[in-house]
């Protein structure tokens, strides 16, 4: 299992297209049984690394598992990435996905408030 943000996955991504070993990069990934990408939403993505989260995704699709985290559904991935990719990777994880929406209030602010005073 390899876990990391959005943002630092698209960084990864784009040092390996940069270095020309983007194929070897999504290969050698594929010894991770569950990549995670976590809080996809949070920050936008650049236009440049957009197509590589794409890549990414089609690359797992059907081969392997791969987890997603983020604050918006899945119906308005346009708004992050954009484009015409977004929906064709909407469609790829939403493929054989199990859904998992979580409503109500955050775990972090069920603290109490005195652990935040410092």
């Amino acid at each position: 299992m390899r876990f990391a943000t959005a943002a630092q996955w698209a960084a990864r991504l784009a040092g390996a297209r940069d270095a020309g070993r983007l194929a070897e990069e999504l290969t050698a990934l594929d010894e991770h049984a569950v990549l995670i990408v976590d809080e996809v939403g949070y920050t936008p993505f650049e236009a440049g690394t957009a197509p590589l989260f794409f890549q990414l995704v089609a690359h797992r699709y059907e081969r392997a598992s791969l987890i997603v985290t983020g604050d918006r559904p899945l119906g308005r991935w346009d708004e992050i990435f954009g484009g015409p990719s977004a929906l064709a990777m909407v469609d790829r994880l939403a493929h054989h996905a199990e859904l998992v929406r979580i409503d109500g209030d955050s775990y972090r602010l069920r603290r109490p408030t005195a652990a935040w005073a410092d």
